[in-house]
């Protein structure tokens, strides 16, 4: 009996690498746990299929393993039923190694499958089904779909990454020469006397680290540009990537319910977008002054380092296959990226969250360039740079989420921009009504004002007949004249006094006769 295998060592290793099956209902199961393991998405070296035990727990709740076992016809069953479907179903077939151990009955053994890591991507056929990949995530065999799919490909070779692809829409004319020339300028590799067509030839390498620009079809000998030139020195990357291109969104409050808000649609080369990007993130980046802190009296809403390395991976590592964009969303207390696409292979959500993450790219090529260009970092300290830039502004730490769909990094704002309450904008007051005379007395002064205040006069002189015609055909009476009362005037009535003579009226004659 070989003692190669300790099963109390495996029931203390990861999940991911050991199935335990303590029945073996179907056999199916175990030759796509097999192929799951050949194929290694995890890089993690292979697994074990274990028939006959399980992973159980004892009173006190510590874990426990329960050798079972398989009896002598079950056990020759499985293994020659395994050994021949993984044989003749799975592409390219695998040989798995076969051990059986003891179990706590005499008369059962158990029976372990070792399947190691291979170089292919293995496809299994269960009966009448058509080829599957399947992949171990975590502690369950699942089939490989969409993202998995692409990333087990990439992985074993059998599919170029996706920057790495020709544009098989797209011609050398569909390069921008003046862009590729000032990126050759900034990288220091352009020469005069070279120029820019001959690194457009199919062989000539910008660096041993990144394949050539263009790349020529086989039979045609008709250049193509690989998927990051077109990306990065595009024309119009739009017509032959649509879902290259970045939406900016500003709401003024924590949410989009908001119906005022700002929203940039951003298109054009990856460099285009990155710099348009940086100007808007730039301008949210405000400082705020408080004379009461004498220790820190500035305070940055956001660190500009934070959330320039935030947009460059957000454009670097997205998925370019999927038609959705980038979006770029700032509130009033935070600022939201999400990336289209799932993290790469090799990197959890926990390593986002707790430590430092190991260099992965989705898109090395383009990564290069970018770095080269002084926007990224190659090294795998954008996260990092990320926390130390919030932490040194006084900022909250940023926060990560990721799904099947897509990555988003939330920063969040200053806490002294917390305790600023809104100003509400008044609605704009009525005008007062303005008096005539006080409006005429405003307006200045213009030319023929007395013409127009002669004609103005006469134009009422006028109408005063018309009034008196009018009255007259609405037959209305005339108004009485008024009838003042009499006054005595030196104990006489006023029309005594008015017919007789006046005292004083012939003095009055005289002097105007002396005067004339």
């Amino acid at each position: 009996m070989s003692a190669r295998i300790d099963l109390e060592e495996l029931a203390k290793r990861e999940s991911e690498q050991t199935e335990w099956k303590e029945s073996v209902a179907d056999v199916n199961d175990v030759v796509a746990t097999l192929s799951a393991f050949a194929n290694d998405l995890q890089n993690l070296g292979g697994g074990y299929v274990v028939c006959g035990a399980k992973e159980t727990k004892d009173e006190h709740g510590f874990p426990k393993l329960a050798r079972t076992g398989l009896t002598a016809s079950r056990l020759k069953e499985v293994e020659n039923t395994v050994l021949a479907r993984c044989r003749d179903r799975v592409s390219p077939p695998v040989a798995p190694l076969v051990e059986e151990l003891e179990s706590d009955d005499p008369q059962r053994r158990i029976l372990v499958f070792l399947q190691p890591a291979t170089g292919a991507a293995h496809t299994f056929r269960r009966n009448d089904e058509g080829a599957k990949h399947f992949v171990r995530v975590s502690r369950s065999t699942i089939e490989a779909r969409n993202g998995l799919l692409k990333d087990l490909l990439v992985r074993k070779g059998a599919l170029e990454p996706w920057d790495r692809r020709p544009c098989n829409a797209a011609t050398v004319g569909d390069i921008d020469l003046l862009t590729l020339r000032d990126a050759l300028e900034r990288m220091g590799v352009y020469t005069p006397d070279r120029g820019v067509e001959p690194y457009l030839a199919d062989g000539i390498q910008i660096s041993p680290f990144v394949p050539p620009l263009c790349i020529a079809e086989p039979l045609s000998g008709v250049l193509r540009p690989r998927n990051f030139a077109v990306l990065l020195f595009g024309r119009s990357p739009q017509r032959f990537i649509p879902g290259a291109y970045a939406i900016f969104s500003a709401y003024p409050g924590r949410d989009r319910t908001d119906p005022v808000a700002r929203r940039f649609e951003i298109a054009g080369t990856l460099l285009e977008q990155a710099r348009r990007l940086r100007e808007l993130l730039d301008a949210e980046a405000v400082t705020l002054f408080d004379k009461t802190n004498l220790e820190e009296p500035n305070a940055e809403k956001y660190p500009r380092r934070a959330l320039q390395e935030a947009m460059v991976n957000a454009l670097a590592h997205r998925d370019y296959e999927l038609v959705d964009p980038g979006r770029f969303t700032s509130y009033k207390d935070r600022i939201e990226i999400a990336s289209p696409g799932p993290l790469p292979i090799g990197v959890t959500l926990d390593d986002l969250r707790t430590r430092a993450v190991t260099p992965r790219w989705r898109n090395q090529a383009l990564a290069w360039f970018l770095a080269r260009l002084q926007l990224a970092q190659a090294e795998g300290q954008g996260i990092q740079t990320i926390r130390s830039s919030m932490k040194a502004a006084g900022c909250p730490p940023p926060e990560f989420d990721a799904t099947e769909v897509s990555v988003t990094c939330v920063l969040r704002a200053h806490p002294r921009f917390e305790s600023l309450t809104p100003t509400t904008k008044r609605a704009p007051a009525k005008p007062r009504p303005v008096r005539k005379r006080a409006l005429a007395a405003k307006q200045p002064a213009r030319k023929g004002t007395r013409k127009a205040g002669k004609a103005l006069k006469k134009k009422t002189a006028a109408s005063k007949p018309a009034r008196k015609r009018l009255a007259r055909m609405t037959k209305q009476a005339p108004r009485p004249p008024r009838q003042e009362t009499p006054k005595a005037v030196g104990g006489k009535s006023v029309k005594k006094v008015t017919a007789g003579k006046v005292p004083g009226a012939q003095k009055s004659r005289a002097k105007r006769g002396r005067r004339g």
